[in-house]
C-alpha cells in the first residue's frame, strides 16, 4: 500500500508516477556493463580505462597538510555560510596572478561553492521562470540543463561542430529563442572536445550577451589546464563583468575532485543573486577545506606541474590513436582527446553510432572510452588513466597502440 501511495506523489519534474520505471539504459550504465562483461570473459586482461573524467592522482602534499592542520582548529568547526573571507581573497589574488583579471572585489564579486556542479545547478533558480530559455553547448555537462527544465524553462542546444573549431554558432540562434533566453552556459577549455576559446570568440560572446540581455555563465573548470599559450579567462574580456560570471573549480586543476570546492567570480548582481539562492541550499563548505583551498590557490605552480603531465600523456596518446586511423590532434586544454568514432571493425562489425563503437572497444580490446552522439559520433579518451609513473604511462599507451592495431578499425 505504501509503495503505491509514494509512487503517485513524485514531482512531475522527475517523471511523476512513472519515476523509477524507465527501462532505458543510459550510456554510462552501458559502459559499466560492457566493462563487467569484458572482465568476466577475460579476467586476466587489464582494462585500459581512458573513460575516467577525474584526476588519477591525489592532491599535493602541501594542500593535504594544510587540511590536516586546519581540521584540528576549533575555529573551523562551525558553519561557513557563504564563505570565509580568506578564501574569497585568495580567489581574487589567483584570478589576478593566473589570468590577469585584476581588481575583483572579494566581498561582492566572488563567492565559494561546494564544487562547480552545485553552482551550475543552482544558477537557474535565480533567473529562470516557466517559459524562459537558456542556451547551452552540446555535447556538454547535463546538469547545466536539468534545473532549467525543472523550472519549466526551455533548453536550446548549440551544437559543437568540428568545422567551427567546436565553438557555438551564436548567429544561428533563432530570434524567437533569443527573445526568451536569459542564460548562456559555456565551458572552455571544453569537456568533452578539448577545444579552447579564443579572445576574439569571448569578445563576440560579450557583444552577443549585451545586445540580447543575456547572462553568461562560463564554466572554467579546465581553464588553468591550458596546452597552447597562457590560460584565458572570460572575465579578461572587456565588458565581461557587465554580462556574466565565471566558475572556477579546484577539482581538475589541483587534483581536488572529492574536496568539492570552487568559486564564482564576476558581475556583482549575479553573484548576489546566486548567494541568496545558495544560502537557502547549504551552509557552506567546511572551513578547513576552504583554508586548504587558500593554500592551493596560492600555489598555481601545482597546476602547471599537473598540466605538464597531461600534455605529456596527450602527446603520446595522439600519436598512438593516429596510427590506428583516428583523427586525433592535441587539444587546446583539458585532459581529453575527442576523436571521430570508427564506423566498423576489421572483423566485419559495423557501428551505427559512437556508443556501439565504444562498447566494441571494451568487449574486444578491453579499452574503455566515453561515447558522444550529440553532434556527430565521437569518442572521448582521457589522459587521467591510472599509471604509477612515467614508465607505466608509456606501458599503458604502448598497450593501447597494440590493441587498437589489432582491431583493424575503419573510418
Amino acid at each position: 500500500m505504501s509503495e503505491s501511495f509514494i509512487q503517485g506523489l513524485f514531482a512531475e519534474r522527475l517523471g511523476g508516477s512513472s519515476f523509477g520505471k524507465d527501462t532505458k539504459i543510459y550510456k554510462f550504465e552501458k559502459i559499466k556493463r560492457a566493462k563487467a562483461a569484458a572482465m568476466a570473459a577475460d579476467p586476466s586482461t587489464e582494462i585500459l580505462d581512458f573513460g575516467v573524467g577525474e584526476p588519477d592522482a591525489m592532491a599535493f602534499p602541501a594542500v593535504v597538510k594544510a587540511l590536516q592542520i586546519e581540521c584540528e582548529k576549533s575555529e573551523n568547526r562551525g558553519y561557513a555560510d557563504n564563505g570565509i573571507p580568506e578564501f574569497k581573497a585568495a580567489a581574487a589574488e589567483y584570478m589576478a596572478r593566473v589570468f590577469g583579471v585584476k581588481g575583483l572585489n572579494p566581498e561582492t564579486e566572488i563567492i565559494h561553492s561546494i564544487g562547480s556542479k552545485c553552482a551550475l545547478a543552482m544558477m537557474p533558480d535565480a533567473f529562470i521562470n516557466k517559459g524562459d530559455a537558456m542556451l547551452m553547448t552540446t555535447p556538454g555537462y547535463p546538469v547545466m540543463a536539468t534545473h532549467t527544465e525543472w523550472h519549466g524553462g526551455v533548453v536550446v542546444e548549440l551544437p559543437l561542430l568540428e568545422k567551427n573549431a567546436f565553438l557555438p554558432d551564436l548567429k544561428a540562434i533563432s530570434a524567437a529563442d533569443l527573445k526568451r533566453t536569459k542564460l548562456l552556459y559555456l565551458n572552455y577549455p571544453n569537456n568533452p572536445t578539448g577545444a579552447s576559446a579564443t579572445a576574439k570568440f569571448f569578445e563576440e560572446v560579450v557583444e552577443f550577451a549585451a545586445a540580447n540581455n543575456i547572462i553568461v555563465v562560463h564554466d572554467a573548470a579546465y581553464a588553468a589546464l591550458c596546452h597552447t599559450g597562457a590560460p584565458l579567462s572570460f572575465l579578461s574580456t572587456p565588458g565581461a563583468m557587465d554580462v556574466g560570471v565565471e566558475i572556477h573549480s579546484l577539482s581538475k586543476a589541483y587534483n581536488m575532485t572529492g574536496w568539492r570546492i570552487a568559486f564564482l567570480a564576476g558581475n556583482s548582481k549575479v553573484i548576489g543573486a546566486f548567494a541568496h539562492v545558495k544560502d537557502n541550499y547549504d551552509s557552506g563548505q567546511f572551513k578547513a577545506i576552504q583554508k586548504a583551498g587558500v593554500q592551493a590557490l596560492a600555489t598555481p605552480e601545482i597546476t602547471e606541474e599537473i598540466s605538464a603531465k597531461y600534455k605529456r600523456r596527450l602527446t603520446q596518446m595522439v600519436e598512438a590513436l593516429k596510427e590506428s586511423g583516428f583523427n586525433a590532434v592535441m587539444p587546446g586544454g583539458t585532459f581529453y582527446l575527442y576523436v571521430k568514432a570508427p564506423v566498423a571493425s576489421g572483423d566485419g562489425t559495423k557501428f551505427g553510432n559512437a556508443e556501439e563503437a565504444s562498447e566494441h572497444l571494451i568487449r574486444k580490446a578491453h579499452i574503455s572510452t566515453v561515447p558522444w552522439d550529440n553532434a556527430g559520433s565521437y569518442l572521448r579518451f582521457s589522459a587521467t588513466f591510472a599509471a604509477a609513473d612515467r614508465a607505466d604511462e608509456e606501458r599503458v599507451i604502448s598497450e593501447l597502440r597494440v590493441r587498437l592495431a589489432g582491431l583493424g578499425l575503419k573510418f
